[in-house]
């Protein structure tokens, strides 16, 4: 009998090419330009938005409030009225506190109890 001898196929080359990547991918990060602010823009029907409403319902006040109350409140001043949302109250609180911790000092509202907001001042 005969040995056969097996040979390995030939490794087959690939027909993607390699991208080349930065030694540090970190600092091209670093590198990249940062993101533009969003500026915010009056709406063409002039409508208020909830945030701005609520702020000017706190104003107004001259008191804390929840967000109950200040949906309420805008909804009695024609400022704002919900497009028809379940929990309003919930989404304005949501709002408010993302306003509160992305702006920090610059914030239009400052949470003075559990579940209670008022104006800065």
């Amino acid at each position: 009998m005969s040995a056969k001898k097996t040979t390995k196929p030939a490794a087959a080359k690939s027909t993607r090419t390699a991208k080349a990547k930065p030694a540090n991918a970190k600092a091209s990060k670093a590198a990249a330009p940062a993101k533009a602010t969003k500026t915010k823009k009056a709406k063409a029907d002039g409508k208020m938005s909830a945030l701005d409403a609520a702020a000017k319902v706190l104003v107004d006040a001259g008191e804390a409030m929840n967000t109950k109350a200040m949906i309420e409140a805008m909804a009695a001043k024609n400022l704002w009225t919900s497009p028809g949302g379940a929990t309003p109250w919930a989404t304005l609180y949501s709002a408010i506190t993302r306003e509160i911790n992305e702006k920090g000092a610059d914030a239009r509202f400052v949470k003075v109890d559990r579940g209670q907001f008022s104006a800065k001042k």
